[in-house]
Parts: C-alpha cells; structure tokens; sequence
C-alpha cells in the first residue's frame, strides 16, 4: 500500500464525526474534516511517514499535491508538513511553481499562513536571488492569499527581516479593506517589533494605516 492510501486508511480509522462538525463551522464549512485533531493527526502522520520515508522523500512533491486534492483538510495539512520538512535545505528554483499552486488551491489562513512562513519563506531564506522577482509578482497579483504571503513571509526572520521589505509591502496594501491583508499587515508589524520596537512604532505612528493594522501591530505597546 502506498504512503498517501496508508495515510488515509490511518485517518478513516480515526475518523471522529463528533469532532468534524465543530472543525467544518470553525472553517466555515469551506472544508470536509475527519475530525482528528492536531496532536492525533501528526502522530499518525509521523507512523505513516517513518514506514515510508524512502517513498516519501522520492515522491514529495507528487505526493503534497495528491494530498492537497484530497477533500477533507487534514491531508491538506499534511501535505504541507511533509513539504516544508523534506524541502528544507533542498530548495531549487523550480519548486516556487508548486508553493504557488499551495497557497493558491484551497486557500484560507490555516493553509496559507502556515506555507508564508515555513515553505515560501524557507525558499526565499535558500535562494535569496528569486526574493525581489517572487514578492514584487506575489505582492500585485489579483490573489489575495498571494499577497498575503508575500506580507508574512518574513515572520520566521526574526531579526534578519528586511524592514524596508516589510514597510514597503505595508504601505503597498494599506488601503485594502480585505480582512486578511488588513491583519497580515499588523501581525508581521507586531512580530518585528519583537526585535526592532522602535522601527514599528516610529513606522505606525508616520504611516497612514487601517485601523486593525495599527491596532494589530501595537498590541503589546497598549
């Protein structure tokens, strides 16, 4: 049996409607669940996963976008776990065609920005030269999910953020009304301030910004 049908054997085996149903309206509804939770499911993934290593690491790419065409959203996370896991350090340039398919094929935050951070920020950590070509292109898309990413795609950075990146893309999209972009813009405010408070603030208190971005960057400053 192959990694993605022992997988989905494992999680049939858990499947827990009394779970799913809070998981579906959490969601929206936008997804179909298993009801396993989080600690359960990446215990079974690790069983699945070390039985299949080898088959894993051959086929990964192949095997996250199965996964991620699967209907219930635990696979989808799984898909990207296993991702971000066996692609660290072994980024190429050719693998921005797939991260792009992740963040834009069953799209909410949960996914999103899990990949921001761990999968597109990882490249861009890897292969610095594609930085300015990916976020300028991400940044303008008509996909918000895509801009979003290009605005959380640091937060991973700590100290090593490019500021004048992240100011930037802050003033680029700070009249958008979408929720999402309005709240990604003070989150990885919030996170650089951690290492550089008086950027943000100086940045907040100067910058003409919506009124959840402020509040979202400066929450620990009130």
């Amino acid at each position: 049996m192959s990694f993605v049908a022992q997988l989905i054997s494992s999680f049939e085996n858990h499947r827990n409607e009394a779970n799913a149903i809070p998981m579906r309206a959490y969601m929206k509804h936008k997804f179909a669940f298993f009801g396993i939770k989080s600690m359960l499911r990446k215990s079974l993934l690790r069983e699945v996963v070390n039985a299949n290593k080898g088959e894993v690491k051959s086929n990964l790419t192949e095997i996250s976008k199965t996964l991620f065409k699967k209907p219930e959203r635990e696979l989808h996370y799984c898909a990207m776990e296993i991702y971000a896991r066996f692609k660290k350090r072994h980024y190429i340039k050719s693998d921005i065609m797939f991260i792009e398919f992740l963040i834009t094929e069953n799209s909410h935050w949960d996914t999103v920005d899990f990949i921001a951070k761990h999968i597109l920020g990882q490249f861009l950590m890897e292969l610095p030269e594609m930085r300015d070509e990916v976020i300028q292109k991400y940044s303008t898309d008509d996909n918000m999910w895509l801009n979003r990413s290009a605005i959380l795609f640091q937060l991973g950075y700590k100290e090593k953020t490019d500021f004048s990146i992240l100011s930037n893309l802050a003033i680029m999209h700070k009249d958008s009304n979408e929720f999402f972009i309005k709240k990604a813009i003070g989150w990885a405010l919030r996170e650089f301030a951690k290492y550089n408070s008086y950027a943000v603030i100086n940045f907040v208190e100067s910058t003409d910004l919506k009124p959840l971005s402020k509040r979202e960057a400066l929450k620990h400053f009130r």
